[in-house]
């Protein structure tokens, strides 16, 4: 008997995504975004400078920082007060080079944008959100930095989502809530521009190795799930 999904999703099908764009007043550019059991809210801010190692060179600068609320999940997490954590530190690099892949920032100027994504609850997923949200805050943030005539050109040059995949009882899927994410074979997660090219692949077995095949039946999952969302993200900025 083959695989069947905790909430009878079909294998190839991601959960419910939502995107709620402009939920911020305050930052230049913000959406909230629903994958499931999973909120993320991803704010983009812009700041007329940059790290020091950038500067003087003309160019800009698009960086991270994610964070998980106390209570996003069951049980209370300690609030990280003093430096991130080595997971936090590990997806807000993932999240700035995700960002960064699809950005000139020759064309932002000498100006540096940061995206703050903030898991306010939790059911797997939440580096893949964060990056799939993001990209509409940072997005919003560049029409507004346009309409400013702050910049001449948008810098963002392609689009970027990310999606989960794995292997459950020898069967792949896509986009794992927690209660498949925490007992899968093989855990996955695959960044993707508009263009189809690869941003980063992370993968790991948690019990058994997997094939060349099996693989490529996950990066096929993976493809036809962040199709979709695309089709999300363009829904929330024509909105």
């Amino acid at each position: 008997m083959s695989y069947q999904r905790p909430d009878a999703r079909a294998l190839d099908q991601i959960r419910n995504t939502k995107i709620t764009p402009n939920i911020s007043p305050y930052a230049e550019g913000s959406a909230l975004i629903e994958v499931g059991g999973t909120k993320v809210i991803c704010t983009a801010s812009v700041e007329d400078r940059v790290p020091m190692f950038m500067r003087n060179k003309g160019i800009g600068w698009v960086t991270a920082e994610y964070a998980m609320l106390p209570r996003a999940t069951n049980t209370r997490t300690q609030r990280e007060t003093q430096r991130p954590a080595g997971r936090t530190q590990e997806i807000q690099r993932l999240i700035g080079r995700s960002l960064r892949a699809v950005v000139d920032t020759q064309l932002l100027g000498e100006r540096q944008i940061i995206l703050d994504c903030d898991v306010i609850q939790a059911d797997g997923g939440t580096r893949c959100a964060s990056i799939t949200g993001a990209y509409v805050a940072l997005a919003l943030a560049c029409r507004r930095l346009l309409r400013q005539g702050v910049i001449k050109t948008s810098p963002i040059v392609s689009e970027v989502a990310a999606i989960s995949v794995g292997i459950i009882e020898g069967t792949p899927v896509v986009d794992l809530a927690y209660a498949e994410d925490s007992t899968a074979d093989v855990d996955m997660n695959i960044v993707c521009t508009g263009a189809g090219n690869f941003i980063e692949i992370q993968g790991t077995a948690e019990r058994e190795p997997f094939s060349r095949e099996e693989m490529d039946e996950m990066l096929i999952l993976a493809e036809k799930g962040i199709n979709r969302l695309f089709e999300i993200q363009r829904n929330a900025l024509a909105g």
